[in-house]
């Protein structure tokens, strides 16, 4: 489906500067409001809203960009691009559903349609999926993230060569899409989501059971991340909290084994779900920050290990880090409802060395390691019953 939807002729036009307009009745302090074209929708032409803003540059100075990807319930919001622009970034926030907002922008549904606007997204692309591919959301989805990337780059005060994208849940889901189609990403930022939603997430038990099953294994083969991430060569951050109810820790992890590039992870215990909680997180902007400005990096895991007993990790830091913790859990059943808890690990500073005794009867476990602005920097998990 990939190779098949986007050719390398058809992503080299999208890659063009796209055709846009005002959004004429919409205002937001410091940003502008545009309405994007984009693909046919059941022989229709559609548009994207989005709105866009630039920080304050000097004459000549061009500046990084982020792509902003909403989740379930949300839209495009102004106050996500002010949080990027007020950090140096120009950055974009598209509406993937084919809406708008409405005025004052609200965080759920409804939202306003636009008259324009593509196909509805999220739960409803599933009963899409017998569709042509081109009518079904995840195309629409993944080509106006494409478009609004390329209306930056196109852009007279921002760097091509300097753009990111990060996504918030369903947008965190559209960001492993969007990153193995458009190569021209520096960086990307998943907050939450990610594949193997067949094997564990938030619809296996919910909405997947209620559909054909002939149906859930033709959209998990043609849309799930899983088939797409191996294509996702650029940098990861990858961002989410211990009890996800939608996207759980082991397809997270089957996730980022398969993606195609480097990665990092930033695992808090009980991580609140949503849109804010989703943008707040500092490692975000600061993993941004060294990959398009330059700037120092977030401590980063060089190895780890484990034996039945206990686990370590070497890692580099700009500076000493200031704690590291184990992280686990003696619960087992549905990953959303394990309770974890924390004990202090041992740092050897002279070797960039962290290292713990597992804890006894432990069924998941990792570690934290804190910095001294305290951003986390997490491994991968292990389940020590099952050796893994």
């Amino acid at each position: 489906m990939m190779s098949t939807l986007f050719s390398e002729p058809h992503r080299q036009k999208l890659f063009e500067k796209p055709a846009y307009q005002a959004a004429s009745g919409f205002a937001a302090a410091g940003l502008e409001a545009v309405y994007i074209e984009n693909e046919p929708y059941q022989g229709n032409r559609t548009t994207v809203f989005a709105w866009m803003g630039l920080p304050e540059l000097k004459p000549g100075e061009q500046c990084p960009a982020m792509v902003l990807l909403h989740g379930g319930g949300g839209t495009a919001f102004d106050s996500w691009v002010r949080l990027w622009n007020a950090r140096g970034y120009a950055a974009i926030a598209i509406d993937q559903c084919g809406c708008q907002p409405q005025i004052p922008v609200v965080d759920g549904e409804p939202h306003d349609r636009n008259p324009d606007g593509g196909p509805p997204g999220w739960d409803q692309s599933v009963l899409q999926i017998n569709d042509p591919p081109t009518d079904q959301w995840q195309y629409h989805a993944i080509t106006a993230a494409i478009r609004a990337h390329s209306l930056l780059a196109h852009h007279p005060d921002v760097d091509a060569d300097r753009i990111g994208v990060t996504g918030i849940s369903w947008g965190g889901y559209m960001t492993c899409l969007v990153a193995a189609v458009d190569e021209r990403f520096k960086c990307a930022v998943p907050v939450y989501g990610c594949g193997f939603l067949g094997e564990n997430s938030g619809w296996k038990y919910g909405l997947f059971p209620t559909r054909p099953a002939a149906d859930i294994r033709k959209w998990l083969e043609h849309w799930d991340p899983a088939v797409f991430l191996p294509h996702a060569r650029m940098p990861f951050l990858w961002v989410n909290g211990t009890n996800d109810f939608a996207y759980p820790m082991d397809s997270m992890q089957k996730s980022y084994d398969i993606q195609g590039g480097p990665h990092q992870l930033c695992l808090r215990i009980e991580m609140p779900h949503g849109h804010s909680p989703g943008w707040e997180p500092v490692e975000i902007m600061d993993f941004a920050d060294h990959l398009l400005k330059g700037k120092p990096p977030l401590t980063h895991i060089t190895e780890f290990g484990h034996d039945t007993d206990s686990m370590w990790v070497h890692y580099k830091s700009a500076e000493p880090i200031k704690t590291a913790m184990v992280c686990y859990t003696r619960a087992e059943g549905f990953w959303g409802d394990r309770k974890y808890n924390e004990l202090p690990a041992e740092i050897d500073h002279e070797n960039r060395r962290v290292s713990v005794t597992i804890p006894n009867l432990s069924s998941v476990c990792y570690l934290n390691l804190i910095d001294q602005q305290d951003r986390v920097t997490s491994t991968r998990h292990i389940c020590p019953n099952l050796s893994a």
